[in-house]
């Protein structure tokens, strides 16, 4: 059961003067943007209270990044890359709705509430069949975000084969203190605290992250990754010429995994590309090498020829640091890009009917 009266202060839903931005009533239906589609809603939280859809759920919270040290502003980010998403072209079938679900604040430090109530949140979107995209925030959205998904899964599935493909220039792998006091958790410490997790259940960890820097991880932190058994290939191997390579490996990562968790942190692009993040990188990963990683991710499916995707988010954006709005308009892209696959594949496994 939740608290209404602990929650109340972590929970604020969307301004609809968001999502607004140009209308050409002369091109009709062919002209709408994401603003004219998407439908407003209050912590809804009643059972088949709205068509299954897409839910957009922001997570304002930095207290990960400040924890470890990082550059602070990510808690601003969900609104600025709405605003952005808002006046991109809609090219979906209009049967299946997108939700806005409002925002999830990080109040008195208080990192651990804030996740339960994002996790919470992601729960309920999930049984009531939708897909879910979160707009970070610091990266310690990871945590809540799994913890979203395991809770829903665990319901269907004893052992569900969950694989998280993570593009980061960091494992975030960090040792973290399980009383929060020596050694917090933080933005640094979400795929550790999943892999506890994971253990604790008897769940297999399967993690990937693609564009690690080793100039920015310890040989700790490979040492980590190594242990865990996680599949990584570092920046400089995400490159055109190894692209195949990639595409195979990244392939059979997919094939045995039941259900996919996309997150993308925004310093995996080079400083150039994204200024506007927590930890810039000096070299990064190309615009175009994720995007085309990302393809046999968003199209996935499982036997049922469901989408194995089910959640998704972007993170450490920091408007704080940013050029022109340069970095927001590419999580934006990303968003329209994560949201474009979601909504057709809910388009599609809602009008399949069996033979």
């Amino acid at each position: 059961m939740t608290d209404t009266n602990t929650t109340k202060h972590l929970y604020q839903p969307t301004s609809p003067n968001l999502w607004q931005g140009r209308i050409d009533h002369e091109d009709g239906e062919a002209g709408r943007r994401f603003h004219q589609m998407v439908k407003v809603i209050n912590d809804d939280r009643t059972p088949n209270a709205h068509p299954p859809g897409m839910v957009i759920l922001g997570f304002c919270c930095d207290q990960g990044v400040v924890r470890n040290k990082g550059r602070i502003g990510a808690a601003r980010a969900p609104d600025l890359i709405r605003k952005v998403l808002a006046n991109t072209a809609w090219h979906h079938n209009n049967q299946v709705p997108l939700y806005d679900g409002g925002n999830i604040l990080c109040q008195d430090h208080d990192l651990a509430g804030s996740q339960k109530e994002l996790a919470d949140h992601i729960g309920t979107a999930l049984e009531q069949q939708n897909k879910v995209l979160i707009l970070g925030g610091g990266h310690e959205t990871a945590w809540a975000s799994f913890q979203g998904l395991a809770r829903h899964l665990h319901r269907q599935v004893k052992t569900p084969k969950i694989g998280i493909i993570n593009f980061d220039a960091h494992f975030d792998l960090r040792s973290y203190s399980k009383d929060d006091n020596h050694y917090p958790s933080s933005s640094g410490t979400p795929f550790r605290q999943i892999a506890d997790h994971c253990q604790l259940l008897g769940w297999p960890f399967q993690y990937a992250c693609l564009g690690v820097s080793r100039a920015s991880n310890t040989q700790a932190l490979f040492n980590c990754a190594e242990q865990l058994q996680v599949f990584y290939r570092e920046d400089h191997q995400l490159v055109t010429q190894q692209l195949d390579k990639r595409f195979a490996e990244l392939q059979q990562f997919i094939d045995n995994c039941d259900h996919l968790y996309l997150t993308i942190d925004m310093d995996v692009f080079p400083a150039s590309a994204a200024p506007g993040v927590s930890a810039p990188a000096a070299r990064g990963v190309s615009i175009e090498i994720i995007e085309s990683l990302l393809q046999p991710i968003l199209n996935a499916k499982n036997a049922a020829g469901e989408s194995k995707l089910l959640l998704a988010d972007l993170t450490e954006y920091n408007p704080n640091f940013d050029i022109d709005s340069q970095t927001a308009r590419l999580a934006a892209r990303l968003a329209w890009q994560i949201s474009h696959s979601m909504l057709d594949s809910s388009v599609l496994h809602s009008t399949t009917s069996p033979v």
